[in-house]
């Protein structure tokens, strides 16, 4: 049996198993952290561990990451709240993630530690159950942490009142920008999201590019409905799901047109012999 496995999309049953097994130290290096993944990790600790264990956390809590809404410094202090022995150490440059449980399994994967990268982003990386290997993982990972400032429970509320301050700033500062400059600025944004819908769609209609998500999804997940389908290309594509242009004939509404093209393209990948569907009323491949 291997000790390395390839994580792929999903992979929080892995963390999940990560966490659980861990009952003396459990060391992670994520440089964004939020509630959510917060969360996370405190509903899958074993209660031991809750008692007697060590979270080793290692982060970047630079104040543009805090102001971006990447990184949340009262989630990590809820780490402070619930469990007995809990190091936090800021390393500014801080991109690797990796998550190990009693220096004798880890996973290093590009998933930080929030809701995008467990629920939401294609993230990779791969399980390490080979002791040796996985040791050497969490010696650098120390390491990292060394290299880093120790930031005490003390230490990271008086941060996360400053940090609130200089969020109200910068909300504030926003605010008092023009009127006339946020409409440029937003036209600007515009124009460059357009700028990439038009490389994405360089291949054909707008339903052509959803013929090779929905076989993506079908071949990923097995059969699924129509429904299912959309909420998964909302997910996959938001920027060509846009909620507020209806397909409009005659003067009837026909739903949303980013469904419609959905719907066209479930049609086209039938025509072709690639997908169909069941009595179930589920979508799957042929």
């Amino acid at each position: 049996m291997s000790s390395l496995k390839l994580l792929k999309g999903n992979w929080q049953d892995s963390l999940e198993y990560i966490v659980g097994t861990a009952t003396k130290q459990l060391v992670i290096s994520s440089p964004f952290v939020t509630q959510d993944g917060v969360n996370f990790i405190l509903s899958h600790v074993q209660p031991g561990f809750i008692q007697s264990g060590t979270l080793i956390f290692v982060t970047n809590l630079s104040p543009i990451n805090l102001i971006q809404g990447s990184t949340d410094p009262h989630s990590l202090l809820e780490f402070t709240y619930h469990l007995s022995s809990v190091q936090i150490h800021h390393l500014p440059r801080l991109h690797a993630k990796a998550y190990i449980s009693d220096a004798s399994k880890a996973i290093i994967t590009s998933g930080n530690l929030t809701s995008g990268g467990l629920k939401v982003n294609y993230e990779y990386g791969v399980l390490i159950e080979e002791s040796e290997i996985a040791f050497e993982v969490h010696k650098d990972i120390l390491d990292y942490a060394n290299l880093g400032a120790k930031i005490g429970s003390l230490e990271l509320t008086q941060y996360c009142l400053a940090t609130d301050q200089a969020k109200l700033a910068f909300q504030n500062q926003q605010n008092s920008i023009t009127k006339t400059a946020k409409r440029s600025f937003e036209e600007t944004l515009q124009a460059a999201n357009d700028e990439l819908i038009r490389f994405q769609l360089a291949d054909g209609p707008i339903h052509t590019f959803f013929e090779k998500t929905i076989h993506y999804l079908l071949r990923k997940y097995g059969e699924l409905t129509t429904g299912e389908i959309y909420a998964m290309i909302k997910e996959i594509h938001p920027d060509l799901c846009d909620e507020t242009v209806d397909r409009v004939i005659d003067g009837r509404n026909f739903g949303r047109k980013w469904k419609h093209a959905v719907r066209t393209a479930q049609q086209q990948l039938r025509r072709k012999g690639i997908i169909e569907l069941s009595d179930t009323g589920k979508w799957g491949l042929v």
